[in-house]
C-alpha cells in the first residue's frame, strides 16, 4: 500500500487470532501495521507480531527493493510490534534502532540487550532527518504504556501515532471505524483519558494530512471527525444522547422488567435504547456502550448479600477505565432482602458526576403493580428531556422553565438567515409574570447583538452544570459572523424555527423582542415568553460553579498583570486599559483581577 510518494505500508493481517490481549473478542481479525518510509536515508516504522515474521520480512524486502534501512523507529514496545526487532537487527546488521530511554530498558526486559552498540535515544521535541523527511518525536507516555511515543512527517504531513487511532480488525475487512475503534480505545486506552487528552493538545499544533497507527486503516479523509471522537471519548464526554440497559437475570423476571423498560421509553420517543445480558453479550462491547451514552440502568439480582457476578465484574471494568459525567438508574431485584442498589451505588460512589435516576425500582421476585409503577416513573424521568426535544410531545407552554433563570450561564440562539449562531451570557432576568417578560442584556461587539436586534427573536438555552467547559470555548470565545458554531452539533429547532442545544440544557425559552434599551456597552432586550420547555431537573450552571468547576486554571506563573476571571485570558502588563476588551470572551476590564 501506498501511504504518499515515499511512505509504504508493509503491515500484516492476522485472522488466526480469536482474543487480543487475551480477552477481546475479534471476529475480524486483526492488523499490526509497520511502515517505511524512502528516503536518501530509510526508516522502518515498528515490526509486528511474531507469528509473521516471515511474512513481515517479505513485505519489507518488497517494499526495501534491494536497499538496506538506516533506522528502525519503535514507537511502542508491546509485543504485537516489538516481536520481531531483534530480527530484523540480525538481518539488517548496519541498521540503528531509535526509541525512547524507557523502551531501551523494556528491550533489555524482553531481548536480554538493549542494543547499546547500535541504538539512538530520543527524547520529546528530537528530531531526525531522512532526507527530504524531517521526522519529530512526541513523547505519549501511558497512551497506553509509559515508553510510548508518536512520530511526525513534516514533510508529508503525516501523524504515526503508535496505538492512538488504533481499531479491532483487519484491513482485509470493510467494516465501519467507529464501533470497532471505540470499543479498543475505551477497553484498552480508555483509563488514560488524561494522557489522550495532552497529546491531543499536541497534536493541535500539527499540520496533519494522514494519521498512520499500530492498528486498524491509515486515516485520510475527515480527520475532524476521528479527532472530535477521540477528544470525546478520552474526556468521558457523552458521544450519544441514547440510554443503554445492562443486566443480569437468573429466573428471567429481572429481564422482563428491562425489556419493559425499553419498551416505554422507545414508545416515548428515545431514538436509541440498547440493552446487554452482561451474562451473553461481548462485555468490551457493553462498557464501550455504557461510555458513550448518556444513560445507564443497571438491573441486576441481589446474590450473596451483594450484586450477582457479571454486574459486578460489569461496574468494576467501568470504574477502573474512568467512568463518569452520567445519570445512572438502578433496578434490584431481591427475594427477600434487596441489596443491589444499595451494592452498585456503593461501587460506583467514587465515578465523578453522576447523577443518579430520583426513581429505583425494585422488584421482589416478579413484577408486580408497585414496581410496575415504578418502572413507569423511571421511564417518564429517564425520558423527560426527550419529550421535551421532541415538538409532538413537548409542553411548549411550561412556565416553570422561567424557575431556571438566576444568574447563571445560558447560550443565547439566533439566526442571521444563513446559519444557526450562538454566544454565552450571563444576564437573563425574569421582569414579570403577567405577562411573561424576560430581559436579556447582550455586548454591542458580538454579532449576536446584531443579528438579534435585527430578527427580534432569540433562544435562550439554560445550561446545566454537566456542561464541560468546551461549550463555553465554542459559544462564547469565537465569532459567529466568521465561525459556524454548530458545526460539530446536530441542533434541534423550536417553533420560532431557531436552534436549541441538544444537550447540556434543562430548560429552553422562546423570546420576542418587544423593547430594546441602549445600555453603552450592551443592549437589553426586553421580550416576551412564545414557548418554554423544561428538559430536565439537573442544577443550573451558576457563574460562581463556572469559576469554581468548569474554567481551567489560567497559567499566571511567572507572568504579571490581570487575568479575565470569565475566560482567563492573561493581559500582561502594569496597568490594564479601562477600556480594554478581553480578545476572547468579550468582556471588560471589570472583570479582570490582578496576577497574584
Amino acid at each position: 500500500m501506498e501511504i504518499s510518494k515515499d511512505i509504504r505500508y508493509v503491515g500484516v493481517n492476522d485472522h488466526q487470532v480469536d482474543l487480543f490481549e487475551g480477552q477481546y473478542r475479534v471476529p475480524n481479525g486483526m492488523s499490526y501495521n509497520s511502515y517505511v518510509i524512502l528516503d536518501e536515508k530509510i526508516a522502518v516504522m515498528d515490526t509486528v507480531d511474531r507469528n509473521f515474521t516471515h511474512e513481515w520480512m517479505d513485505n519489507l524486502a518488497a517494499a526495501l527493493d534491494g536497499r538496506q534501512p538506516d533506522y528502525l523507529i519503535v514507537q511502542h514496545m508491546e509485543p504485537d510490534h516489538s516481536a520481531n526487532i531483534v530480527n530484523f537487527m540480525k538481518n539488517y546488521p548496519t541498521a540503528t534502532v531509535v526509541s525512547s530511554a524507557k523502551a531501551f530498558a523494556m528491550m533489555q526486559n524482553f531481548f536480554g540487550t538493549d542494543f547499546a552498540e547500535r541504538r539512538l535515544v530520543v527524547a520529546e521535541n528530537d528530531s531526525l532527518s531522512l532526507g527530504r523527511h524531517r521526522l519529530t518525536f512526541v513523547g505519549a507516555p501511558m497512551v497506553h504504556w509509559p515508553e510510548v511515543m508518536v512520530t511526525y512527517d513534516s514533510t508529508d504531513k503525516v501523524l504515526f501515532s503508535a496505538d492512538g487511532f488504533g481499531k479491532f480488525g483487519a484491513l482485509d475487512v470493510d467494516e465501519p471505524w467507529a464501533d470497532e475503534a471505540r470499543r479498543y480505545y475505551i477497553g484498552i486506552v480508555g483509563k488514560y483519558g488524561n494522557q489522550v487528552q495532552a497529546l491531543l493538545k499536541k497534536a493541535a499544533g500539527l499540520d496533519i494530512a494522514a494519521i498512520c497507527p499500530l492498528h486498524g486503516p491509515v486515516l485520510r479523509e475527515n480527520l475532524g471527525y476521528y479527532l472530535r471522537l477521540y477528544d470525546l471519548w478520552s474526556s468521558y464526554t457523552t458521544e450519544s444522547e441514547g440510554i443503554m440497559l445492562a443486566y443480569t437475570s437468573v429466573y428471567g423476571h429481572t429481564k422482563k422488567a428491562v425489556e419493559q423498560l425499553a419498551h416505554k421509553q422507545r414508545s416515548r420517543g428515545c431514538q436509541e435504547v440498547v440493552v446487554y445480558d452482561l451474562a451473553r453479550c461481548d462485555k468490551a462491547q457493553a462498557v464501550a456502550h455504557a461510555f458513550r451514552f448518556r444513560r445507564l440502568v443497571l438491573a441486576t439480582t441481589t446474590y450473596n448479600a451483594g450484586i450477582f457476578p457479571f454486574m459486578r465484574e460489569f461496574i468494576e471494568q467501568l470504574t477502573e477505565r474512568g467512568f463518569g459525567n452520567k445519570t445512572v438508574a438502578l433496578i434490584e431485584n431481591g427475594s427477600w432482602s434487596p441489596l443491589a442498589a444499595k451494592t452498585m451505588r456503593a461501587m460506583l460512589a467514587d465515578c465523578p458526576n453522576l447523577t443518579f435516576a430520583e426513581n429505583t425500582v425494585r422488584i421482589m421476585s416478579a413484577l408486580n403493580e408497585d414496581s410496575k409503577k415504578q418502572l413507569e416513573a423511571l421511564a417518564d424521568e429517564l425520558c423527560r428531556d426527550y419529550l421535551a426535544q421532541h415538538d409532538e410531545t413537548a409542553n411548549k407552554n411550561d412556565l416553570s422553565a422561567l424557575f431556571k433563570i438566576g444568574y447563571g450561564l445560558y447560550v443565547v440562539t439566533c439566526n442571521d438567515g444563513k446559519r444557526d449562531n450562538g454566544l454565552i451570557v450571563n444576564t437573563v432576568t425574569q421582569l414579570t409574570s403577567t405577562p411573561n417578560r424576560v430581559a436579556v442584556a447582550i455586548n454591542k461587539e458580538n454579532y449576536s447583538h446584531h443579528v438579534i436586534k435585527q430578527t427580534g427573536v432569540m433562544n435562550v438555552n439554560c445550561l446545566t452544570v454537566e456542561a464541560p467547559f468546551s461549550v463555553f470555548e465554542n459559544f462564547g470565545f469565537q465569532s459567529g459572523r466568521s465561525v459556524d458554531k454548530f458545526a460539530s452539533w446536530a441542533p434541534l429547532h423550536s417553533d420560532n424555527g431557531l436552534a436549541f442545544l441538544p444537550k447540556y440544557i434543562n430548560a429552553l425559552m422562546s423570546l420576542k423582542v418587544e423593547q430594546y434599551l441602549d445600555l453603552g456597552t450592551h443592549g437589553l432586550f426586553i421580550c416576551s415568553v412564545t414557548e418554554a420547555r423544561v428538559l430536565s431537573d439537573k442544577e443550573t450552571m451558576t457563574y460562581s460553579y463556572y469559576q469554581s468547576n468548569v474554567k481551567p486554571k489560567p497559567e499566571t506563573a511567572g507572568k504579571k498583570g490581570f487575568v479575565c476571571k470569565v475566560c482567563g485570558y492573561v493581559y500582561e502588563g502594569d496597568e490594564l486599559p479601562e477600556d480594554f476588551v478581553c480578545p476572547l470572551c468579550k468582556h471588560g476590564a471589570a472583570d479582570f483581577e490582578p496576577i497574584s
